[in-house]
Order: C-alpha cells, then sequence, then structure tokens
C-alpha cells in the first residue's frame, strides 16, 4: 500500500506540474489585464508602472518561475480586481458552492441509483421505459435551458422559490451554511436540481445497465434457488458487485461538478467558485484563473486516488500495485 501511494503521489505531482505550465502559458496568452484594468484614457507612466507592478514586463518563463516560487510559499498571488489574495479569495467562494454540490449530488445518487435498480430489475415494465426517457432527457438537455425553465415555471409563475442569491445563513457545528436555514434551502433546491440532473441520468443508466447483465449471471440464479428474496439478492449481491463502475463515475463526477459548476451558478446568480471564474475570465484576472486552473488539477488527481483506494475496499479481486511488497 505505500508503495502505491507513493507512486500515485509522484505521478501526481508531475501531472500538476505539466498542468499548471500548460495552464499558466495558455492563461498568459489570451490578453493583457492591464487594458481592461485601467482607464483607456491613462498616460504611458500610469501604465508602465502598473505593468511593473504586477510583473508583466517580465519574460513568461520568469514569471512562471515567481508563481511556482510563490505556490510552494501557499501564496497564489494577488486578485488584480478584488486586490486580495487570491486563497482568500477561492475560499471564501468555496463554501457556497460546496453546499450546491452536496446537495446535487445527494439528489443524483438518492434518485439515480434506486430508480436505476428498478429499471434494470424490470426493464420491460412502463415505468422503466418512462425512467430510462428521463434519464435521456437529462443528458440531452442543456443545463442553462432547464435552469431558466426552472426560473420562470417556480420563481416568475408560481412565484414558490426565489430566482437566485444563496439566502440567510445559519450555523451547523460551528460552520456557517445556507443550508442550516429555510431561506436557504428555498434557494438551493433549484439550483442544485439543475446541477444534478446530468447527473442522475448517467447513474441511471449505469445502474440500469449492471443491474441486466447482473440478473443473469449464476451467482444470482444459485441465490434464487436457495430461496433468498430479491431484494436480499439486488442489495446484498447485485449492487455490491456493480459498485466499482457507480463509484467510478460518482468520483469523476464529483470532481467536474466542483470544478464545472460554472453555467449553473452563472443562470442562478449563486456566489460560488463557478461564478467568480466567470467574472475573473471577462475581467482578465489573471492571478485568479491560473490559481483556479491548478487548484481543479489538484482536485481531479486527489479524487482518482481515493476511487483507486475505494476499487480494494469494494472488491478484494482489485490488488493495488506496491500493496504485497
Amino acid at each position: 500500500m505505500a508503495g502505491y501511494l507513493l507512486q500515485r503521489l509522484v505521478q501526481a505531482v508531475i501531472v500538476v506540474f505539466a498542468m499548471s505550465v500548460i495552464v499558466f502559458v495558455g492563461v498568459y496568452a489570451i490578453g493583457n489585464p492591464i487594458d481592461v484594468l485601467i482607464d483607456p484614457g491613462a498616460t504611458a507612466e500610469i501604465r508602465e508602472n502598473l505593468i511593473r507592478q504586477y510583473g508583466l514586463d517580465q519574460p513568461l518563463w520568469r514569471q512562471y518561475l515567481v508563481f511556482l516560487g510563490n505556490v510552494a510559499q501557499g501564496d497564489m498571488g494577488t486578485s488584480m480586481v478584488y486586490n486580495i489574495p487570491v486563497v482568500d479569495l477561492v475560499f471564501s467562494r468555496l463554501p457556497a458552492t460546496l453546499e450546491l454540490v452536496l446537495v446535487s449530488v445527494c439528489i443524483a445518487t438518492l434518485i439515480g441509483i434506486p430508480a436505476g435498480l428498478y429499471a434494470g430489475y424490470r426493464p420491460d415494465s412502463v415505468g422503466a421505459k418512462a425512467i430510462m426517457a428521463l434519464s435521456v432527457l437529462g443528458f440531452s438537455v442543456p443545463t442553462f435551458w432547464i435552469g431558466m425553465l426552472l426560473i420562470m415555471g417556480f420563481a416568475v409563475q408560481l412565484g414558490w422559490l426565489p430566482s437566485g442569491g444563496r439566502g440567510d445563513e445559519g450555523s451547523i457545528l460551528g460552520l456557517r451554511t445556507s443550508l442550516a436555514t429555510a431561506d436557504g434551502w428555498s434557494h438551493v433546491i433549484m439550483p442544485a436540481i439543475n446541477l444534478s440532473l446530468f447527473k442522475m441520468g448517467l447513474l441511471i443508466r449505469l445502474t440500469r445497465a449492471g443491474m441486466v447483465e447482473a440478473m443473469s449471471t449464476d451467482y444470482v440464479r444459485f441465490a434464487r434457488a436457495q430461496g433468498l428474496p430479491d431484494r436480499q439478492i439486488v442489495f446484498r449481491h447485485v449492487l455490491r458487485n456493480i459498485s466499482i463502475p457507480i463509484v467510478t463515475v460518482f468520483g469523476l463526477e464529483l470532481g467536474s461538478t466542483l470544478a464545472f459548476a460554472v453555467v449553473t451558478e452563472s443562470v442562478f446568480n449563486w456566489p460560488g467558485v463557478g461564478k467568480l471564474i466567470i467574472d475573473s475570465i471577462l475581467q482578465l484576472d489573471r492571478p485568479v484563473m491560473v490559481s483556479y486552473l491548478v487548484l481543479v488539477v489538484v482536485l481531479f488527481v486527489l479524487i482518482n486516488l481515493t476511487v483507486d483506494l475505494v476499487y480494494a475496499r469494494l472488491d478484494p479481486r482489485v490488488r493495488l500495485r506496491g500493496e504485497d511488497a
């Protein structure tokens, strides 16, 4: 186990380093933020002073080395727009995104997996066909369009839910969160549903496919021959055997949801990290853009490592390299 973890950590460092180079070069090639930060009528002296202040007069390779040196000290730079450390800015927005992702993932999991099990257990029933049709809609319909429909229906026409924002915050175990108040839940429920639909459709189709395949295997026939009820067979045996692909997709989708909840946060004006990166792109706030993308890379590396470790827990046949060394 120790050898496997060491190998994966070395791979993670290489991946993060390579991606940081790509991100840094790509972001610094899209434009000059000074053109956005200062008035077009500013003097050349003001412009040059600002360029020197942010180190933009240095060669790109030198700017990258300075960036790496700062990151090694825990400094991701200072936002050009907000004039505060990027780490403080990102972490001030992160709780809102985590709330949204947590609720959306719970909705997708609590509905998607049971619905997929039912659709695979009774594949020819009307209910199973309806579930699969809804899963196709979850894949096909654009997220921003569903979000606008939800706003038009539940906020504008019915007036049941607010159209945007985060809502009032409360305290749970000493943590400030909008999930501690009824007003916070009224604000989070629509964007969470919108964000969960694609993941829900994916879990339904994946679980159904695994269920259909597993129900025709020998171990299910033997279990039925022993008189075990179908409920016990499904939840104690089948679900465990099809859990590895589900965990894989769940882990990857968790990472993508955290990293790319941009559309939903923009549609619902949710003050999370996704909304922050959109604003940073529009304002060419380079330190925020680079730091966010590097953090996304680190996030995916950590999630992939966690998924691999869960494999061994779910299926004893999975052996981690270096475990027997």
